[in-house]
């Protein structure tokens, strides 16, 4: 119910949401179609990162990107075609029709057609219980913060003297870069170093550690023989000692296990990774702890005022859009029902869109050893199946690490398809199956996809050696 309290109009629904990412608008339409009144809060962009800056125009460049990749690869299927010519306006306009196609799903007139009340306006809270935007002060039942993450910038001496990009600010560029540079080699750093290279451009990436740091080694090196095969240059394991404007671009002093070097570019895309979005939302004053990462939450996605719930990338942990949906479910949960819903991180997989992509779901084999003991690692080769034969896709493997009695406690899958394919694994590590299972299942012929079945049944190839097993058969056989 809407009143005045001095010169704001208070509201008072039962859930406020701050940010309207991914996050947010799943918490804000999962609670207006129960008829839950609902304040969404955006001071920015409907959609938030994941729609205008993030996940859709990383994709759409990324798919231009294989396009291209497919015309300079044609003439191994006898397509004779040459190098393609590459329209960077063009290749813009694709990127920003797709978030123009997504953008009315995620738009304040739908929501405000839902019945959720939005105010486009900076929030902070005044107090415990009750947060300030748009000339309204909200005083809500329960309140959630989902509000995305921001660039990480380290600290490099001389950086802020460059005009850098970030995943902010890349798809404004007016003309492929000559020679992007891009410090981080994470999964950001990595897709957008193959789609740019893939466009034409010469890319240059240095990480202080090791490139996807964040995935299994052997499935990273796939990726990584590929990204080098196509002429990206990696430096690992090499600090940015500082940066400097020049006259062409950028240059960048690193000091590498080889000693120093100077890395010149045209332009440079800082891809460190990203940071909670918290400043301005007075967390002090509602007595909201935060990290490093971002805001403090416990198992239950409450922060340190257990009115409010931090999720998605403001949270930190798992910076992913489907994991910030599969956060709004789990407060829905609270929120409405009063059920307990605890974030189990083991069932959330991720991916990086390299070609050949990167997925895992589950534990990785150091995990999986560390909680079970003895794990066994299964392996199939893309090699070895027929479909990526047919379409010169053989780079790649499956990796299924089971725990005892064959429970699969983990899969992680370098390749072509690999994204598509984990969301299968994602659901059979949650509901605790085990390799008979899959060993049942019927996959279509020829699919990718059959690389997880003929992994399982490598498994249980050593039971038609087993004499009593063959013995059985024998017995069997006499009656006929």
């Amino acid at each position: 119910m809407d009143k005045t309290d001095g010169v704001a109009t208070v509201l008072s629904p039962d859930i406020c949401i701050i940010g309207a990412g991914s996050a947010g608008l799943s918490v804000a339409a999962g609670a207006a179609a129960f008829g839950v009144p609902v304040v969404l809060i955006e001071r920015g962009q409907m959609g938030g990162e994941c729609l205008n800056t993030g996940c859709v125009p990383s994709k759409a460049l990324i798919a231009a990107a294989k396009h291209a990749h497919a015309v300079r690869k044609a003439a191994e299927f006898g397509v004779i075609a040459g190098e393609p010519l590459i329209d960077f306006d063009k290749v813009q306009a694709h990127v920003r029709s797709v978030i123009d196609a997504i953008a009315p799903n995620d738009s304040a007139e739908r929501f405000t057609a839902m019945g959720v009340t939005v105010i486009r306006a900076d929030a902070r809270f005044i107090d415990g219980d009750a947060v300030i935007a748009g000339g309204y002060t909200i005083r809500a039942r329960r309140f959630v913060i989902a509000t995305g993450a921001a660039p990480l910038i380290p600290p490099v001496p001389g950086l802020a003297g460059i005009d850098y990009l970030t995943n902010e600010t890349l798809f404004d560029l007016k003309s492929l870069p000559q020679h992007l540079v891009i410090i981080g080699a994470g999964a950001v750093g990595m897709e957008m170093a193959q789609a740019h290279r893939r466009l034409g451009a010469r890319v240059t990436v240095v990480d202080t550690g090791r490139a996807l740091a964040k995935e299994d080694p052997e499935l990273a090196g796939i990726v990584l023989e590929r990204l080098r095969d196509e002429g990206i240059e990696i430096v690992e394991h090499s600090r940015v000692l500082s940066a400097e404007k020049t006259a062409n671009g950028v240059r960048l002093h690193c000091e590498t296990p080889g000693g120093r070097i100077a890395i010149d570019g045209s332009a440079l895309l800082v891809a460190a990774g990203k940071t909670g979005n918290t400043l301005g939302l007075g967390l002090e004053a509602a007595g909201i702890a935060v990290t490093k990462a971002g805001i403090a939450v416990d198992g239950r996605l409450r922060t340190t005022n257990r009115r409010v719930y931090a999720i998605g990338d403001a949270a930190g942990g798992l910076q992913f859009t489907h994991a910030a949906n599969y956060h709004a479910s789990l407060v829905l949960r609270e929120i409405l029902f009063r059920l307990p819903g605890r974030e189990n991180r083991d069932m959330v997989p991720r991916a990086t869109f390299t070609d050949p992509e990167i997925a895992f779901a589950g534990l990785s084999e150091e995990e999986a050893r560390a909680r079970y003991g003895q794990v066994n690692v299964l392996r199939w080769s893309y090699a070895d199946n027929d479909r990526a034969q047919a379409e010169r896709r053989t780079a790649g493997l499956i990796k299924i690490i089971t725990g005892r009695r064959g429970r699969i406690v983990g899969v992680g899958i370098a390749g072509a398809g690999a994204a598509e394919m984990i969301a299968t694994w994602s659901v059979i590590i949650a509901n605790g199956q085990r390799l008979s299972h899959v060993r049942n299942a019927i996959v279509p012929y020829p699919a990718m996809a059959e690389i997880g079945k003929r992994a399982v049944i490598a498994y249980y190839a050593p039971l038609t050696r087993t004499p009593f097993v063959r013995a059985i058969i024998r017995l069997l056989r006499r009656f006929g």
